[in-house]
């Protein structure tokens, strides 16, 4: 018998598509069911190192491998076979299978898509072989007329493997109703058949009063309501792509308001860039009792600090440029003088050597700029990507760290001579990033420097933080998924969507190569 499946496909943007598939993936996982989760086509600049399946390894949106842990299972490129890094406003860097292609803008990409739908189907076949079951996130909404040719990503994908699927919407927008009807309106008949339910996300209040537009939303479509989801605060869960602007403190004693007001706090500021990467980097600091974090924005200035964190980037050089822009180069300037201190991670290091040099275009136009000349190096763009997942200890308090390496610049300089970061590497370690002579300045090209408790107190330490205790963050996103997969089991017919499920395995599985 073929491997169950089923898709989640959202009315919007940011209706829950990705926490509602790590929530059935739980549930699922529960059940005792070998799950895995599956996304065609992702545009995030959030990513993730997974195994290629050859031995090496590859990058998939960061949802996707939140999801295979949801579902007790190492990441895998199939997991999202075509990932979308958008470097410009027009184009995006594409990753097939793991491994980036090129640079292609939105006509050249339109015109790929055949090419791309064979990597999707393939990836899919394999993973309904590899597993019992293969839940699906859909990307967007499907009832984009624009995009509807050659779609990979929602009903163009379902159509093409028969997959049944559930619309999700967020209630807490507002007009619920009329992004269920509108979207399931605009969808072609058969599409409209494969439809099996909605769910309802985001819900606060009382259900009594909900209750008059659930019947008549499925009088009007002939639907089921599946669930209406609450709305969960407090989530500690990668976000997709976008900042996500609600992450609270971990729940404990120390994160009261009454306690926090007297837990001494360190300032903490991120610009952020227009082609911003991994921002997941900052979910422990965000989330630290002790620790005052603030994003800046456009055209906001730098307000004083203790540490100021340049981020990944997907454009490095027009990055940098754009922060300069801002006046933050002055600012960061003046930060160093006041003897505050500062850190980059991957671009953001890069951006803190004395020249950055791309002369194959592989983020834009041919050509080096000038860093920002904190760390004496120099970082040229290379085609092959660095993809590693790594362990290490940083050369700080000698603390443990896991984390990730996705870059395409190799630095080198004397600053090297004084590594962050020893990463295992066999018998031999591996030096990564560098620390100024001053003890002021560090980068590493290591995402995920702060998710380790040990390495987060000991870099706070060094930016001045007295008794640093981080969270775990690792038992807060694991808290998480058991919470979304209690929510499936309180929430929604659990009945009527293993039926759904079960129906769907009997579906001529799509043919692809092993």
């Amino acid at each position: 018998m073929a491997a169950m499946m089923l898709m989640v496909q959202g009315c919007t943007s940011d209706a829950g598509k990705s926490t509602l598939v790590a929530a059935i993936c739980r549930w699922l996982l529960r059940q005792g069911v070998d799950v895995a989760p599956f996304k065609p086509q992702n545009m995030a600049l959030n990513a993730a190192v997974a195994s290629d399946g050859r031995g090496g390894f590859g990058e998939i949106g960061r949802a996707q491998a939140a999801q295979a842990a949801a579902c007790g299972i190492a990441p895998h490129v199939d997991m999202n076979p075509v990932l979308l890094k958008p470097n410009t406003d027009v184009g995006a860097q594409v990753i097939i299978q793991g491994h980036a292609i090129g640079n292609m803008d939105a006509l050249d990409y339109h015109a790929y898509k055949q090419t791309a739908r064979a990597a999707v189907l393939d990836s899919f076949a394999r993973l309904r072989a590899r597993h019992a079951c293969v839940v699906v996130e859909g990307a967007g909404s499907p009832a984009e007329i624009n995009l509807r040719a050659n779609d990979i990503a929602n009903m163009g994908f379902a159509e093409a493997v028969d997959c049944p699927v559930i619309l999700v919407a967020d209630i807490d927008r507002g007009g619920v109703f009329a992004h269920l009807v509108g979207t399931l309106a605009l969808l072609s008949e058969s599409e409209q058949v494969r439809v099996k339910g909605f769910v309802i996300n985001r819900f606060r209040g009382d259900i009594a009063l909900l209750q008059s537009g659930l019947d008549w939303l499925e009088e009007r479509t002939g639907k089921p309501v599946l669930g209406v989801l609450p709305y969960l605060h407090g989530l500690q869960l990668e976000a997709e792509d976008a900042i996500a602007r609600d992450l609270v403190p971990a729940t404990s004693p120390a994160t009261t308001p009454a306690a926090q007001a007297d837990v001494p706090r360190l300032r903490i500021i991120v610009p952020v860039t227009p082609r911003i990467s991994n921002h997941t980097d900052f979910d422990a600091l965000r989330i630290h009792p002790q620790v005052d974090f603030r994003f800046i924005g456009p055209d906001e200035p730098i307000p004083p600090a203790d540490l100021i964190i340049l981020p990944g980037s997907k454009a490095v050089r027009a990055d940098l440029a754009w922060l300069r822009a801002q006046g933050w180069d002055a600012a960061i300037a003046r930060h160093l003088r006041y003897g505050g201190k500062l850190i980059g991670v991957c671009g953001g290091f890069q951006m803190l050597g004395r020249q950055i040099d791309d002369p194959l275009g592989l983020e834009g136009a041919p050509g080096a700029s000038d860093g920002l000349g904190w760390l004496d190096m120099r970082t040229v763009l290379q085609a092959q990507k660095q993809l590693r997942n790594v362990s290490g200890r940083l050369c700080l308090r000698d603390a443990p760290l896991r984390g990730y390496e996705i870059h395409a610049g190799a630095s080198e300089g004397p600053a090297m001579a004084r590594p962050a970061v020893l990463l295992a590497g066999g018998e031999d370690s591996i030096a990564d990033g560098a620390i100024d002579a001053a003890g002021q300045v560090l980068g590493s090209y290591v995402h995920g420097l702060f998710d380790e408790p040990a390495a987060c107190d000991a870099l706070l330490d060094w930016a001045g933080l007295a008794a640093p205790r981080a969270p775990d963050l690792a038992a807060l996103r694991e808290a998480s998924i058991e919470r979304l997969a209690d929510t499936v089991a309180a929430h929604m017919d659990t009945a009527v969507l293993m039926q759904i499920l079960q129906a769907s395995a009997g579906a001529v599985p799509v043919q692809g190569t092993a």
